[in-house]
């Protein structure tokens, strides 16, 4: 087993997220599912076979959001870390605005595992975005890959078509295809799937072409009983209260008491985003439209936390309005209450407690509920609740007896269920007493890591199990995952193929020799106009093992071996302002171009035949810069002319690897031959220059860090990892 344990990697990627004082409400990315994986993270970290919990999302650093997300490192307990990755530039974004730059924060995310002493054992997504990044990092890794969905896609499809949102309104809106297309594949390569309820699998995952092979294990998440404790401890004596406690309750008695007319009535409370679907509507109809229920009870609301409605967005800025109009509509001033700010850390429980002291009942009117995480906290503090009929809050009834389950969209069954318990205080005591007897049982987070740290250690490469004890042996040996084989090195050759690597077989052979014997601390790679295809072809006619890397059509394409996995976040950003049609219209005007067959064109290179003369190549060069286009023009071998974006080249590429990987410059070498080899050669790595080299590189002579070899092809590589020390 490692001494050190498992290194597990959370990934929870939109909504602010904090080690403390978690903005829940704030908006509708920061739910439930922030402080879910928040504790999730130290409840691991708790566990003696843990020796490291990473909480991975977004760094933000944005003046409207607290300073706090731009910390890349937040320590939250012993083991436990939040790490901030920046993608997507600095400023806070909502979750559908995120699946553009997910390739950028998969590969940074692998450039702070390169700087780890090791890489994850694990790698849990939660929600779609984080399933996706998780997806491919443990691909990477040769790891095994969880996930948690919180919601899925097809079923909140279903729900705004049942609202009378259109496909393609759904679409700008939220990504939906997008987020959809992700979860089959997600749902398809997952080793686990974690849920909350059995009616997820069945009534989400279910809805899915890929749900019914998917690999599935209800686990219900557990709630920080110190903080969620019955109602009658502080009742019982108040001296057990801090100070904090003691002041937080005075504060929300001054704002509820602010709202009441008869503040001494029980209340109903409802804690929730505004969020339509959350129907906070259907709650106020029920209680507007009873006026005994009125009589019996006044309303508090905790909608998320809000400053001004008017600078809020369009969602809960409808809904928090509609509220409000509610009020007027059925004239329920000196009854309902609708505080403006909570603090979900401190606050939060002591709502609960406070509204179970009131003999009052808490309403979670959702139209659907995945889990229904208040539903627990608040059973858990005696208080007994209503809930919809529909997704977790039936697995919660089923297992603690703590309230009545409703259809929501009868406002008149939520009424009477809400009167049900309030006037009956036989069934009040029961459904208090069974909620914390329940929560105990079936809801602690000791229970959730126990069942989930059985399921991480079951589909670990080499576990094994004896006599209770666990153990992780060493990988057997063998070809790792080009994502540990690349961390796991400090030296990098890349070579050209035509004319540096070939053109000598005895010399090759030697080269690959060498090359295999030093493969514990050096990794290689080709570098080359070819495609992909003609790469691969070359490699077969002569017996060249597969590389790590492979850097195809002039930079424009990156593949890791051995099974050819294409760097898509090399793709995503040499896509950056690159636009191959209006270079094509331009470059059309040229009658001495000959343009390449098919199989030289590819999706970030344009190439032609050229025979250079009467300044024909700068005048190529002047109509592309009049016309504001911004590309790399790449002429070599006097005749092949490549349009590059202008974030590629075969030197650009080089430096996206040593970024991504930490290899240091020093231990880098390039070798090429001819012109298209010019930028790699002159960049900051080790340039190698092979004897049989083009007229085109006899200017790098004087260039610092390139020295030419003595001897031709293979021979003139091998020369030069001598001569920089690569190879001793």
């Amino acid at each position: 087993m490692k001494k050190n344990g498992l290194y597990l990697q959370l990934i929870s990627i939109h909504g602010l997220i904090r080690g403390e004082s978690l903005e829940l409400g704030r908006d509708a990315d920061t739910g439930g599912q922030t402080k879910y994986v928040v504790e999730l993270a130290k409840a691991l970290a708790g566990d003696p076979d843990v020796a490291q919990v990473d909480l991975v999302t977004r760094l933000i650093h944005d003046k409207n959001v607290s300073s706090d997300y731009s910390k890349p490192i937040e320590e939250i307990a012993d083991k436990a870390r939040i790490v901030r990755i920046q993608c997507g530039g600095r400023k806070y974004l909502r979750k559908e605005l995120l699946w553009p730059h997910l390739e950028e924060f998969i590969d940074k995310t692998i450039k702070f595992i390169t700087s780890q002493p090791s890489p994850p054992d694990i790698f849990h997504g939660h929600y779609a975005d984080a399933g996706y990044v998780a997806m491919q990092l443990a691909e990477a890794f040769d790891a095994p890959f969880f996930f948690t969905g919180h919601s899925m896609g097809r079923n909140k499809l279903a729900k705004l078509l049942a609202d009378g949102m259109t496909k393609a309104e759904i679409n700008r809106q939220y990504k939906m295809m997008t987020r959809i297309d992700h979860e089959e594949k997600i749902i398809a390569k997952a080793d686990l799937i974690i849920t909350s309820t059995q009616q997820e699998i069945d009534r989400q995952y279910g809805l899915y072409t890929n749900g019914k092979d998917g690999r599935y294990m209800v686990v219900p998440p557990g709630i920080e009983l110190d903080a969620f404790y019955p109602y009658y401890d502080s009742q019982l004596d108040i001296d057990l209260l801090s100070e904090e406690e003691k002041q937080v309750k005075i504060t929300l008695l001054k704002e509820l008491h602010r709202f009441w007319a008869k503040p001494e009535k029980p209340f109903i409370l409802a804690l929730c985003r505004p969020d339509h679907r959350k129907n906070i509507a259907g709650l106020i109809e029920a209680y507007g439209m009873d006026k005994e229920l009125q009589a019996i009870a006044n309303l508090a609301i905790f909608a998320g936390i809000r400053q001004d409605i008017k600078t809020m967005g369009d969602n809960e800025k409808l809904v928090l309005t509609e509220m409000l109009l509610q009020m007027d509509r059925f004239d329920l001033y000196g009854k309902l209450a609708i505080p403006k700010n909570h603090d979900f850390a401190t606050e939060v429980p002591a709502l609960y407690r406070m509204c179970a002291q009131s003999h009052g009942v808490f309403v979670n009117p959702a139209l659907v509920e995945p889990f229904g995480l208040t539903l627990i906290e608040a059973s858990a503090c005696g208080l007994p609740i209503v809930a919809t009929n529909d997704g977790g809050p039936v697995d919660i009834i089923r297992n603690c007896d703590s309230g009545l389950l409703v259809d929501v969209g009868r406002t008149e069954a939520i009424g009477e269920a809400m009167k049900k318990i309030l006037i009956d205080q036989s069934l009040w005591d029961t459904y208090s007493n069974n909620g914390i007897n329940g929560v105990r049982r079936h809801y602690s987070w000791k229970v959730h890591c126990e069942t989930t740290m059985n399921e991480y250690y079951r589909l670990l490469p080499n576990f094994e199990e004896e006599n209770n004890m666990r153990t992780v042996r060493e990988h057997a040996p063998g070809q790792p995952s080009f994502g540990k084989r690349l961390t796991g090195l400090g030296k990098l050759l890349i070579s050209d193929i035509d004319n540096t690597l070939i053109g000598d077989n005895a010399s090759l052979y030697q080269l690959l020799t060498l090359l295999n014997d030093n493969r514990s601390e050096l990794a290689w790679g080709v570098a080359t106009g070819r495609s992909l295809e003609l790469t691969l072809e070359a490699m077969t006619e002569y017996n060249i093992p597969m590389p790590d890397i492979l850097i195809c059509s002039v930079g424009t394409e990156m593949y890791y071996g051995p099974d050819l996995r294409m760097d898509k976040g090399w793709q995503q950003h040499i896509s950056h302002l690159w636009k191959p049609e209006p270079i094509k219209e331009v470059l059309a005007g040229f009658d001495f171009l000959v343009f390449q067959e098919a199989e030289g064109q590819r999706s970030h290179k344009i190439s032609y035949y050229l025979e250079n003369k009467d300044n024909r190549l700068e005048k190529i060069r002047q109509a592309l810069e009049e016309r504001k286009l911004r590309c790399q023009v790449i002429y070599s071998h006097k005749q092949f002319l490549d349009i590059l974006p202008y974030r590629a080249s075969k030197g650009k590429a080089v430096n996206y690897l040593q970024y991504k990987y930490e290899f240091l410059p020093r231990y880098v070498m390039v070798a090429g031959d001819s012109g298209n080899d010019a930028d790699m050669l002159q960049g900051r790595t080790r340039g190698l220059v092979v004897g049989n080299h083009s007229e085109d590189l006899a200017h790098l002579r004087t260039a610092p860090r390139v020295y030419f070899s003595q001897n031709n092809y293979a021979a003139g590589i091998i020369e030069g990892l001598y001569h920089y020390g690569l190879l001793s």
